[in-house]
């Protein structure tokens, strides 16, 4: 039996928020909400971080069939550029929760902090992506749209390696930005090299 919650609120309904792509270095960040059915479970769901690959795309489907609503937005890095990371996941989850087509009484957060410019009550939950099965899919839904537009936006520019490493700072990205210089799609406001200075921003 798998360890996650149903529920935090008995008999309200919640929508799970979690955001993937906070700490790359380039690409959006992308946010998802998710109203999932009373009593839904799955052995497979959890953390999207600590799922394979091949169950959370087996599972991006099964969330999206059986949940009543999911919605899945994103912040552009230039947005996020403007705002900040942080003002830029709250956007980004603010813009999933306005586009479910079923109003929540209640938003579950991934997280410990959370700004919304709706009415909607809301509980942040650290590690709630391995806590709450709201959460925990929309972790998933979260991470795979990423990954599926930073492996698309990698034939643009193949020299970063996006397919592998998805806009995180891994060496061979670092390496990249070294060599090539920065795209359209990286994060200015980020510290894209250890040495910041030698980048020409």
């Amino acid at each position: 039996m798998s360890r996650l919650l149903s529920y935090f609120k008995e008999g309200v309904l919640e929508a799970g928020c979690d955001e993937a792509g906070r700490g790359c270095l380039a690409g959006p960040v992308f946010a998802a909400a998710v109203i999932l059915p009373s009593g839904f479970e799955n052995e497979i769901l959890n953390d999207s971080k600590i799922m394979t690959k091949k169950d959370r795309s087996e599972l991006r489907p099964v969330i999206e069939k059986e949940a009543l609503a999911w919605a899945v937005e994103t912040v552009s890095n230039e947005e996020i550029d403007e705002v900040n990371i942080l003002n830029a996941s709250f956007l980004a989850m603010d813009r999933a929760v306005q586009k479910l087509k079923i109003r929540p009484e209640h938003l579950l957060i991934d997280g410990n902090r959370f700004r919304t410019s709706g009415k909607i009550p809301f509980t942040c939950m650290v590690k709630g992506d391995g806590r709450f099965f709201s959460i925990a899919a929309a972790s998933v839904l979260a991470k795979t749209y990423r990954d599926d537009f930073m492996e698309k936006i990698h034939n643009q520019y193949p020299e970063y390696k996006w397919k592998q490493n998805k806009g995180y700072p891994t060496k061979n990205h670092r390496d990249a930005i070294i060599k090539y210089g920065i795209s359209k799609y990286h994060r200015r406001s980020f510290r894209l090299l250890n040495e910041q200075l030698s980048l020409n921003l």
